[in-house]
């Protein structure tokens, strides 16, 4: 990709985001516009916000990553993504604007009045922060390092550096006209491009059949092997090679590679014919999905699926960044409008990296091969393209791609750093919410230098599983039924949730690495999620003195529209 292109453009994102922010920063002033734009935000206005922010590196890059790789069965992600505002929408929006908080951990006070409780709340709403910031700042490294060769680390540096200034300066004001405006910004980077796209690959006669067929490379390429790997070959295949395969070096060999394993070593450039058949990667690589999720999903496919399904409808109820935008509505019917809208512009969105995906199987194989499967949508004008035509609508996407990474990483940014002002430091004025985003921002960019690059999707999939497995039990319990006790919460969402990180954790380092278990801890949502649900219930039965007074006028509260509650005080 032509840099002299892509880079003014992100460039030019930057710049807009920090206008923006500021156009908010002028009309913020008090606490609660930092927390909640004092609760005054329109239906259409926070839906393109909640969408700007919820479409993140995730949705931009990694979605077509794993079409690539996987095949259409990824598709469950969108959907997945898509459907969890559905749910939102029956059961958690508007109750959840009437509760009057400002974060989760107050949700939670507010309903079980307990200091624990909320401290745990906050605890969870930190660590599933952290956890999908990761892959926002892994995200902008690697558009970054694809656009100019540049370290990985530096996109992720400039993402942490622009987000801290914005929250900081304007909170909850700012970003929302922040979010709002990289929303259409994101889709207009993917829809242009897809449009021209799909017209080259009409045009150059590629039979339509060919998504059916065994990927191939349409011209010859080399490619270089980053990571240490293994080819499974179906049949022969002649390949010339610089580097070391099998255990034996060679230089500019021409190789006749029988059917098998072949064990590929870190930094050997193999060189495809035209027309050869892209090898599969055995799980030493991690293109398009990570070494664990990969091999569990080829294991059990079927468990892998309901897994996914499970942890996507159930965890966006959970998500902070998500759950605090609903807190800025005017009141419980303007959440629920909010949510239908944010159905409407998601859905639209998730029609098109499928698209990329597709096409990126015919004109990025070898990506599948290099462990950078989530740059298939930044390569594909390039590509198919070319020319200055190629360039334009390349810098357009790498737009796209940092106002996705800069929209979601402020939100999780304001979620997180609400938390720490409100619950970890000394005082809850704005001086303190300013240390707090420094806070919130500074130990995932660490942790993104230290930990290697788990393709953008996956990492997102398990802070999922993580919220659907602590804070869906808590929202839904807490809304709906009036047993809930306070030790019963808390233990649903240690049990539920701290088996699900304990999941996560285990298979973000690979362990184990086949079998039964394995599956079990890469997709945790479809046992964690039940046992969050069964502890909170059967330790809130055992405990029914604990049930806190006032019960039915909280939820009350919840369900009743705002004006016949201003009608019963009456």
């Amino acid at each position: 990709m032509n840099s002299s292109y892509a880079v003014p453009a992100v460039a030019l994102v930057v710049v807009a985001t920090v206008l923006v922010g500021a156009f908010g920063l002028r009309i913020s002033r008090t606490t609660s516009d930092f927390y909640v734009a004092s609760r005054t935000v329109g239906p259409r206005l926070n839906a393109a916000a909640i969408s700007g922010e919820y479409l993140s590196a995730a949705s931009f890059l990694g979605i077509a990553g794993l079409v690539l790789v996987q095949g259409p069965d990824m598709l469950w992600y969108p959907v997945g993504y898509t459907a969890g505002y559905l749910v939102l929408l029956l059961f958690v929006a508007a109750p959840l604007r009437r509760s009057g908080a400002y974060t989760l951990p107050d949700f939670a006070e507010a309903r079980l009045a307990s200091h624990a409780v909320r401290r745990l709340a906050g605890a969870f709403v930190v660590g599933v922060g952290w956890l999908y910031l990761l892959p926002q700042l892994q995200g902008a490294g690697l558009t970054l390092t694809v656009l100019t060769g540049a370290p990985d680390s530096l996109g992720g540096l400039i993402v942490a550096v622009v987000v801290v200034a914005t929250v900081a300066a304007g909170g909850m004001r700012s970003i929302t006209f922040v979010q709002a405006f990289q929303y259409w910004l994101k889709l207009t980077a993917l829809l242009v491009p897809a449009l021209f796209l799909v017209l080259a690959w009409q045009s150059d006669g590629t039979p339509r059949h060919a998504f059916e067929e065994p990927a191939t490379f349409r011209e010859q390429r080399t490619v270089r092997v980053d990571e240490t790997l293994d080819l499974r070959l179906d049949h022969p295949l002649t390949v010339t090679v610089n580097g070391t395969v099998d255990s034996r070096h060679h230089t500019a060999a021409k190789l006749q590679l029988p059917a098998g394993t072949h064990h590929i070593e870190r930094g050997t450039r193999l060189t495809f014919a035209q027309g050869a058949t892209v090898p599969v990667a055995d799980r030493g690589t991690n293109g398009g999905m990570s070494t664990s999720l990969a091999a569990s999903r080829e294991e059990r496919p079927l468990y892998a699926t309901y897994g996914l399904i499970l942890a996507t409808f159930l965890g966006t109820m959970g998500l902070p960044h998500v759950v605090v935008r609903f807190y800025t509505s005017p009141h419980g019917v303007a959440a629920r409008r909010t949510t239908v809208a944010v159905l409407g512009l998601i859905g639209a969105f998730y029609l098109l990296p499928p698209v990329y995906g597709a096409l990126g199987r015919l004109y990025t194989p070898e990506l599948t091969l290099t462990g950078d499967a989530d740059a298939a949508v930044l390569l594909l004008p390039d590509r198919m393209i070319g020319g200055v035509g190629g360039d334009l609508l390349g810098a357009l996407v790498a737009g796209g791609a940092f106002a996705a990474f800069l929209s979601t990483a402020s939100g999780l940014t304001m979620a997180v750093a609400g938390v720490l002002t409100q619950d970890v430091l000394p005082s809850r004025g704005v001086r303190h919410f300013r240390l707090g985003t420094v806070l919130a921002m500074a130990v995932p960019l660490v942790a993104s230098v230290l930990v290697g690059g788990l393709p953008v999707a996956d990492a997102v999939g398990l802070a999922f599983a993580v919220s659907a497995s602590s804070f869906c039990p808590l929202l839904v319990l807490g809304i709906w039924w009036t047993r809930l006790t306070p030790p019963g919460a808390a233990a649903g969402m240690l049990v539920g949730g701290g088996s699900a990180f304990v999941a996560v954790t285990a298979t973000m380092a690979g362990f184990p690495g086949t079998g039964p278990l394995h599956a079990l801890l890469a997709w945790p949502a479809l046992w964690s999620v039940p046992l969050g649900f069964l502890t909170m219930v059967l330790v809130s039965l055992a405990t029914p003195g604990r049930v806190p007074t006032g019960t039915a006028a909280i939820l009350a509260r919840f369900h009743l529209p705002e004006e016949l509650r201003t009608e019963v005080k009456a």
